[in-house]
């Protein structure tokens, strides 16, 4: 009787617990299914697409130059001329661009050894180019004694006007004919290159012709015109310091690793693979030229205080 007894005990115990674990499992199937309820509630599978700008910024059509151009057209660079319109005493209007904006240059020194500072080729793509030209030309106004006895400092501060004017992004890249200037010089020109490994954000080309343009016709007969030693051009943004020739031009190359030790811009800079084609300081190196591309350290700032410090170095190489 005492072990019918124990039997039933044990049953019953076997008993509870099965039905505390099928409780269990019911409690939390229905705690699952609740959660689920509200998380389809709170995030419906149907979820709908991003919605699309459908602005679509301005650039300009690529144009053609007139029948009277040749292909390759014999090289009559323009020489500088002073605009009439008043403009500050050391001040040259050496050119106008397709959309009719001057091209100024800025002079300070009255030396014979003469130096050129170029920005804002790339127009409003590399605006930070313009400004830091702008910072330059207004600490020297304000430090007229920083310019060596010997030395004359031209600074054209904006290439590209009518990229600058047009917009502050890549759409002012090129000029009114859709060129890139730095693909425009007559030393290795070619109207199209590989794309692949250089800027390829817009399908862009180095023009008709080389020199086809008539900014890079005004910078080059200024340069032309005049016993130029050393040329800096400005970009953005960070590869760094590219001595100019194909290969580097000696004098280039010190120019650079003179730059080098006063700034922290890359160099030797970072090698894309790109191949720059028609590129101004490879073409003035051609010349006997001293010349480099110093890329900013981004599409903002200036860098000032490190430019200045490269101007010094610059003005003392």
């Amino acid at each position: 009787m005492s072990a019918r007894r124990d039997r039933v005990f044990i049953f019953g115990l076997v008993l509870l617990n099965v039905l505390l674990i099928l409780f269990t499992f019911g409690f939390i199937w229905n705690t699952q299914s609740s959660i689920n309820t509200i998380i389809s509630q709170t995030n419906p599978t149907t979820i709908n697409p991003p919605r699309i700008s459908t602005h679509t910024p301005y650039y300009p059509p690529k144009t053609t130059l007139p029948a009277s151009v040749t292909a390759f057209p014999v090289q009559q660079i323009p020489t500088a001329t002073i605009s009439p319109t008043a403009l500050p005493e050391n001040s040259e209007w050496i050119g106008t661009s397709l959309g009719g904006r001057p091209i100024l240059i800025y002079r300070f020194g009255q030396g014979q050894n003469e130096r050129l500072i170029v920005a804002g080729i790339h127009g409003g793509n590399e605006y930070n180019t313009v400004l830091l030209a702008e910072q330059l030309i207004q600490y020297l106004y304000s430090h007229p004694t920083d310019i060596p006895k010997d030395k004359t400092l031209y600074i054209l501060p904006d290439l590209n006007p009518d990229g600058l004017e047009r917009s502050w992004d890549i759409y002012g890249r090129a000029n009114d004919h859709g060129v890139d200037l730095n693909h425009n010089f007559p030393y290795r020109w070619s109207q199209n290159w590989n794309h692949e490994n250089c800027w390829h954000y817009l399908d862009l080309n180095g023009g008709q012709a080389p020199a086809s343009e008539p900014e890079t016709q005004a910078l080059m007969g200024f340069i032309l015109s005049h016993p130029i030693k050393a040329l800096i051009s400005y970009h953005s943004a960070a590869m760094g310091i590219f001595p100019g020739g194909n290969p580097p031009f000696p004098p280039s190359l010190s120019l650079a690793r003179t730059i080098a030790q006063v700034s922290h811009y890359p160099y030797p800079p970072l090698d894309s693979g790109c191949d720059y084609t028609g590129n101004l300081t490879d073409w003035a190196a051609t010349l006997g030229i001293a010349s480099v591309d110093i890329e900013l350290t981004n599409h903002r700032e200036t860098d000032f205080e490190q430019n200045l410090s490269i101007l010094h170095a610059f003005l003392h190489w």
